[in-house]
């Protein structure tokens, strides 16, 4: 019988329980137990939570750690093009993506602990990533929540070396609450009693909430805007703290909400309790990390075959509401660097509130295209997705697919044209096969 892969045990983990998302720790705690707590040998975690930014603070906390000569583990969701992104492990070159036949072992470990019980994708990918984590040697683990915080998988962690909450926004909303106050409380779940919480700059309501939390169980809170600080200058990113003042180069990482994940991670660096982490390390970091399909514009592919000659490509997972606000102003900002018509490519999920993501937009697109995601069932059809921006004021067409969206830009190209893909992370996943495969036959 030949071995099985790890898309195979996926597979069927998407089987073992009839709702996808189901916050609780009963489930994941019972596998954990089975598996002999794997959770307890972990490395020292750091524990990331937020509605935005989350993967880039862990981007950037990775590559300062590397550049001060640790090695850090690290884990992360959803992947954009294969389950394998999601583990990442500690090697002497950089963290790296866990191999196939590494991840169908653990996967396979995992379903055999939990003997068909009901239990979800997330906790179960969970489990199994615990026992990676533990069984193979780092300084430090950079462990990301799935979905909300309190009754996250990852939640199981009882004393993280620091906990961090990226900025708190509406996504979400059927799991974690209607208001930002009630995500807010949920995602202030992963705090711990006495250890330390380093929190991105937060609406009034968000932080209130986290300090009622933090008094309650006596974590100390270090936040942007009273504890530390950080701000462009001249071409550099400075940040202060109640410590020092550091001299930075800008990030990597465009855009400017991408000054504040950096600062974030700054302010984790320097409350790691164990660790030196010197301020070269850091500037380091903030020029080496890499997060794909966040305002990454595409170097030389198969798509820009489809493009008009000379344009940028540019794709985002962005597909919230603060997250089209962060990407409109990048965009606008880019605009004033160098003068180039927009041409929006947008595919977003029916679970999303794709009108609060696109009103931003307003004023900025010379062409807007919608496209239903390939293979995504529960993605807006095209026309309904374009009525909805033409409702908050954009001139949106639907497309029957990519290539009929990049046909658009082309007929109506007069020169090079800044193409922005958006909306959705699994689209963003398949732009990015796309550019390095080309588009198959398959779209639809």
């Amino acid at each position: 019988m030949p071995e099985e892969k790890a898309e195979d045990f996926l597979a069927r983990f998407e089987k073992l329980h009839p709702k996808s998302i189901d916050l609780s720790l009963a489930r994941v705690e019972r596998l954990l137990r089975a598996l002999g707590n794997p959770e307890l040998k972990l490395p020292p975690v750091v524990h990331v939570a937020g509605t935005n930014g989350k993967g880039s603070v862990v981007a950037f906390l990775k590559s300062i750690l590397e550049g001060a000569g640790y090695r850090p583990h690290a884990f992360i969701s959803p992947h954009l093009r294969k389950f394998h992104e999601r583990i990442m492990l500690a090697g002497p070159d950089g963290a790296r993506q866990i191999g196939e036949r590494h991840l169908a072992e653990i996967l396979r470990r995992a379903e055999a602990a939990n003997q068909r019980e009901p239990i979800t994708f997330f906790e179960m990918t969970t489990a199994a990533a615990f026992l990676a984590f533990s069984e193979n040697p780092a300084d430090i683990l950079l462990l990301e929540t799935g979905l909300g915080g309190r009754l996250d998988a990852t939640n199981v962690i009882e004393t993280p070396l620091a906990t961090v909450l990226t900025p708190i926004s509406l996504d979400h909303c059927s799991f974690l609450g209607n208001t930002i106050e009630a995500i807010a409380a949920e995602k202030a779940g992963i705090l711990k009693r006495g250890r330390p919480a380093i929190v991105s700059r937060q609406a009034e309501s968000a932080l209130r909430v986290i300090d009622e939390r933090a008094d309650a169980i006596g974590s100390p809170v270090a936040a942007a805007g009273r504890s530390w600080d950080v701000f462009e200058q001249q071409g550099r990113l400075i940040f202060q703290d109640e410590d020092c003042l550091l001299d930075l180069p800008l990030p990597r990482l465009f855009g400017h909400h991408q000054f504040e994940n950096a600062g974030t991670a700054i302010a984790v660096a320097r409350r790691l309790e164990g660790f030196r982490i010197p301020e070269a390390a850091i500037a380091k970091g903030l020029t080496t990390a890499v997060w794909p399909a966040r305002l990454e514009r595409l170097s030389p592919g198969k798509l820009h075959d489809l493009a008009p000659p000379d344009s940028e490509i540019w794709v985002d997972g962005g597909h919230n509401p603060a997250a089209g606000e962060a990407l409109a102003r990048a965009l606008a900002d880019l605009e004033e660097r160098v003068s180039s018509p927009i041409h929006l490519i947008v595919g977003m999920l029916s679970t999303k509130d794709a009108g609060g993501f696109l009103r931003h937009f307003q004023g900025l697109t010379e062409l807007a295209a919608t496209v239903e995601i390939p293979g995504q069932a529960s993605a807006y059809k095209a026309e309904d997705l374009a009525g909805i921006a033409q409702r908050e004021g954009i001139a949106a067409d639907p497309a029957a697919n990519l290539e009929a969206a990049f046909e658009r830009s082309r007929q109506m190209a007069r020169g090079p044209v800044r193409i922005m893909i958006t909306g959705s992370l699994y689209l963003a996943g398949q732009i990015l096969d796309a550019h390095e495969r080309g588009l198959g036959p398959a779209t639809p």
